[in-house]
């Protein structure tokens, strides 16, 4: 099980850094609902787990990037 997690912390790691180069032309509030989304998602799948409570994460993290960078 700690090799589960561990293999799945580094490719989150990995995928955030991939993710986050790709944000280089974009705005201040459109990295803010990016982040939020990916970090809801994670939360969201963490929490609820499948993919409903990952979708739904990424819809509230989304929406609460968007406001906090406004």
């Amino acid at each position: 099980m700690k090799k589960i997690i561990k293999s799945s912390l580094g490719l989150a790691i990995a995928v955030s850094l991939v993710s986050f180069a790709g944000c280089a032309g974009m705005s201040r509030q459109e990295t803010g609902t990016a982040t939020g989304a990916v970090l809801g998602g994670v939360a969201g799948n963490v929490l609820g787990g499948g993919i409903l409570g990952t979708a739904a994460g990424a819809a509230v993290g989304g929406v609460v990037g968007h406001e906090v960078t406004k």
